[in-house]
């Protein structure tokens, strides 16, 4: 039998536990992030609401839009909700504070200049790789297909653009004039330019386009996942760029929407040993020293050169090769 006293007890548990969940939120995040990501924040957005809730106990709904980076950072200037933004780099991050929608130094707000994973840029080619494509000299070649996406929609295909710039600008002897000689010649191969890196996977895998495909590494890998490692080789070139894509808080968005507090939240919890285990599974590079170690065997060993020091960093770059009139336009005649 129940005594009185337990009765009591019982019921006060039950109010408060009522009481708790009419205080129980229910919040929707928007992540506005590039067309690569589109598996792993699939994964993260699973993990993290649960990791939220047992913190909280709010429901926590992300959704999550995807396209070329240049695209997408357009679409947030132009009045695209967005919580937080996780995008290829740090000129479309810079894009948007110039619009006023977030702080400019938001690189120093995460670690590691608001960079929780990176990644590069290597080959994908068909199976036995046919066209004997091992380095950057390769697809200047005449009669190389190569597929890349458009550098002035798509940050992937910027990374690629200066992955190839860079080989060519520290060849011995070379200057600025042979290496944008050496870059209209790759962009000669290039017979179609996707506006997105994801775009631009379909046209080589799918469509069948194309010898070679300037990818990035985790993007590479989920092809061989998705349509067969009996179809497709990776190739890692000797040398290539360290691509950092980094992530940032809306500020005028989340100070409207009262999501700030969840917002810092995630961009935090991508940081965490749990969020760079699953960044790991989808072939980005973790950060955290202890699970790059575990996922070394994945991550083959290749020398990597900065945007810092090849190109003075995002802001002279953007400026240089892809504003309107800049190197892209002036070499790429294909219109």
């Amino acid at each position: 039998m129940t005594t009185p006293r337990l009765s009591r007890t019982l019921v006060a548990l039950a109010l408060a536990a009522t009481a708790a969940a009419s205080f129980a939120k229910e919040i929707t995040l928007l992540n506005v992030s590039y067309d690569p990501t589109r598996e792993l924040y699939q994964d993260i957005d699973a993990s993290f609401p649960k990791y939220w809730k047992s913190r909280t106990g709010d429901d926590l709904k992300i959704n999550a839009s995807h396209g070329g980076s240049g695209a997408q950072s357009r679409a947030v200037q132009d009045g695209l909700d967005a919580d937080v933004v996780t995008l290829a780099l740090a000129s479309d991050i810079d894009a948007i504070a110039n619009k006023g929608l977030l702080a400019k130094d938001w690189q120093k707000k995460f670690k590691d200049n608001s960079t929780p994973y990176t990644s590069t840029i290597v080959f994908l080619v068909r199976k036995g790789n046919p066209k004997g494509i091992h380095d950057w000299a390769d697809i200047a070649k005449p009669g190389i297909g190569v597929v890349v996406a458009n550098p002035k929609t798509s940050g992937g295909a910027r990374w690629a653009y200066l992955a190839a710039y860079g080989w060519a600008l520290k060849l011995p002897g070379a200057s600025d004039a042979t290496a944008r000689d050496y870059i209209r010649k790759v962009y000669e191969n290039v017979p179609v330019l996707d506006s997105g890196a994801r775009g631009s996977t379909v046209t080589f895998a799918q469509r069948g386009v194309g010898d070679v495909l300037l990818a990035w590494e985790n993007e590479a890998y989920l092809s061989l996942k998705e349509f067969g490692a009996d179809k497709f080789d990776v190739v890692y070139p000797p040398s290539s760029i360290l691509a950092e894509p980094p992530v940032a808080i809306v500020d005028k968005v989340v100070d409207r929407k009262g999501t700030r507090a969840v917002a810092q939240a995630y961009l935090e919890y991508l940081y965490t040993p749990e969020a760079q285990e699953i960044e790991a599974r989808n072939f980005y590079r973790p950060i955290d020293p202890a699970v790059a170690a575990k996922y070394a065997s994945k991550f083959p060993k290749l020398k990597l050169f900065s945007i810092d020091d090849t190109f003075g960093g995002w802001t002279t770059a953007q400026k240089t090769h892809f504003a309107d009139g800049g190197v892209f336009d002036q070499i790429y005649t294909k219109r």
